[in-house]
């Protein structure tokens, strides 16, 4: 990476320099780099007082005699200063250039294989409902995470596990049994909806069972448990898991229109995957191999229980098998965690994208599989995130409050064609180059807002904002690569550095600027592959973007009269525009070539 050719010839200057002022040899994990603070000059920053005790010096003087050394020594070195302790090194107009010039010839942006195999489960919906806010949280982060890790050079598997079995699915089969008079799905009602509708359509009943047990003087706790429709629900689980035929039938009737809704959605958000789990299938995985572990002395029985002792850990005890030998979520999720390794051999990394108020549950998992023996146990990874509100508060499935995702997707697209329309800069659009303009910028608005946050905060999310186009907004992004190609086109895409850069004028602070951030993505791309963390891949290319419309605004191109600074800033346009759009795709954003 162009970062690491930059510290590559630093690095050995700086050892040389520590050798040569105060006799020290200084091992290269030691020396580390900050960009500099925009308020001083200079590219890049050392910061000098961890080595005070070797050159026995001020910080000041330490900082002046390593940048003296460095200026002699190191052509890319232009020049310095210090302030304080911290000495601030200005790169060469002449590396700059370099760079532009090899990121042309090269493909900055290609990492090559590391021969890793990564798996990234998202999404993991419930086949008694659509899915709403919360979930496009998870899904748009899951597969940004799993499209950076495939451009850092890993070879990537995308699952998911549906939920399609359990009381919550025999809920609205029993509701739409008693009360959908054979409602099917339509064109004006999706399947996943409508399976959704009567799981709402339960929890009313539910409530209204309860309030009159409670008022025929049952208790509370007697009336939750003993309402007539929640006890239909139970028999209808027992029967499942019994294989009737009819509940059965009736169970994958209903599952099928979830599947059809949730696979229009998935299209619609620009998502795919590569296997589907079924909890239907892997339910009942796990059960020897806790037995195998109870046989081991890994578990312990106790009252006909199999249980895991993890407080050496700092952890609880947990029940793995219960006394009638039925397993709990933590014996299945055990299972197919094994059976997900045997599946796909060589798998290095299994992420695991779960909102954090699963983060002890995944404590336990993986703590299980490492006292279980399973050398990849340390592989394990949960990418926990927090939860989604909106200004009118926390959703609820069952109350139907929640915020569709079909309903949110077009909620943003619709308010991405009325601020279209009120621009009036696409009178030469068709109206189908308009409808799929409206799409590719509602979907960016989405997408852009839900990632730019750090995923472990709590995010508020506003439609109305996430679609302006002069805020820290998809939209402005996408705005901003159109613009790069409206200048390509108007230049006709001329072939660039037909003149030689003379040395006669020095880059302007906005260009360097610009160069600097290009320059700093394969690093920033790594380092959010590292973390699994999309929001510094979003951040960097809006911090791009704006540096980019602050240079096109100052400084001339296509009326640059000098030929060499007119074809390298065009240049620069091209670079600037095809990292925007890999970091975009690396974020599961389209960007448009007009707007």
């Amino acid at each position: 990476m162009f970062q690491d050719r930059l510290h590559s010839q630093l690095v050995p200057a700086l050892q040389l320099a520590f050798k040569a002022l105060f006799g020290h040899d200084l091992a290269a994990k030691a020396i580390t780099f900050q960009s500099t603070r925009p308020e001083f000059e200079g590219d890049i920053t050392i910061n000098v007082f961890p080595f005070l005790k070797v050159s026995g010096k001020a910080p000041e003087q330490t900082a002046q005699a390593i940048g003296e050394f460095l200026q002699k020594e190191v052509p890319v070195v232009a020049r310095f200063n210090v302030v304080k302790g911290f000495l601030n090194i200005q790169i060469s107009d002449a590396y700059w250039l370099g760079f532009l010039r090899e990121a042309r010839s090269k493909d900055i942006l290609q990492f090559p294989s590391n021969g890793r195999k990564v798996m990234v489960e998202y999404a993991s919906p419930n086949t008694n409902k659509p899915l709403h806010l919360g979930h496009m949280r998870n899904i748009f982060l899951g597969y940004s995470v799993s499209r950076i890790l495939e451009s850092a050079g890993n070879d990537i598997v995308r699952v998911q596990v549906i939920n399609d079995r359990g009381i919550h699915i025999c809920k609205s089969m029993v509701a739409w049994r008693k009360f959908g008079n054979g409602e099917t799905p339509s064109a004006t009602m999706k399947g996943d909806k409508l399976v959704g509708k009567y799981y709402v359509e339960f929890d009313r009943i539910h409530k209204k069972e309860i309030d009159g047990l409670i008022a025929a003087g049952r208790s509370k706790e007697e009336a939750e448990k003993g309402s007539p429709i929640l006890l239909e629900a139970q028999e209808m689980l027992r029967k499942w898991e019994a294989n009737d035929p009819e509940v059965r039938a009736l169970w994958e009737r209903m599952n099928s229109w979830c599947y059809a809704g949730f696979d229009a959605t998935y299209e619609r958000a620009g998502v795919h995957f590569d296997k589907n789990y079924y909890e239907s299938q892997t339910y009942l995985l796990g059960k020897n191999d806790v037995l195998e572990g109870l046989k081991r002395g890994v578990f312990y029985e106790k009252d006909g229980a199999v249980w895991v002792d993890n407080t050496p850990e700092g952890l609880d005890e947990k029940v793995l098998l219960r006394r009638d030998g039925t397993s709990v979520y933590m014996t299945q999720d055990i299972g197919t965690a094994i059976k997900r390794f045997e599946e796909y051999p060589g798998l290095s990394q299994l992420i695991y994208t779960v909102g954090n108020e699963q983060d002890y549950h995944f404590k336990v998992l993986f703590l299980i599989l490492k006292k279980l023996g399973f050398a990849w146990a340390g592989e394990l990874h949960h990418l926990s995130y927090g939860m989604v509100d909106l200004p009118s508060g926390k959703m609820k499935s069952r109350e139907g409050t929640v915020v569709d995702a079909d309903d949110l997707m077009e909620e943003v697209v619709t308010e991405a064609r009325a601020a279209g329309e009120r621009l009036s800069k696409l009178d030469d659009f068709s109206e189908q180059e308009k409808t799929e303009l409206f799409e590719m910028i509602g979907m960016a608005a989405l997408k852009y807002y839900l990632l730019k946050v750090d995923a472990k905060k709590r995010m508020l999310f506003d439609p109305a904002a996430s679609i302006d186009l002069q805020g820290h907004t998809g939209p402005f992004i996408q705005y901003t690569y159109a613009r790069t190609q409206s200048l390509l086109r108007k230049a006709g895409i001329m072939d660039v550095w037909q003149h030689e850069h003379s040395g006669a004028w020095p880059l302007l602070p906005e260009e360097r600027t610009v160069l600097k951030l290009l320059h700093q993505f394969p690093a920033v791309l790594n380092e959010s592959a590292t973390k699994l963390d999309p929001s510094s891949v979003a951040n960097h290319a809006y911090e791009l973007v704006k540096a980019y419309n602050s240079f096109y605004q100052t400084v001339p191109v296509m009326k640059e009269e000098d030929p060499a600074k007119r074809e390298f800033r065009l240049e620069l346009s091209s670079c600037v525009a095809a990292v925007t759009r890999k970091a975009m795709w690396c974020l599961g954003i389209e960007v448009p070539e007009r707007m």
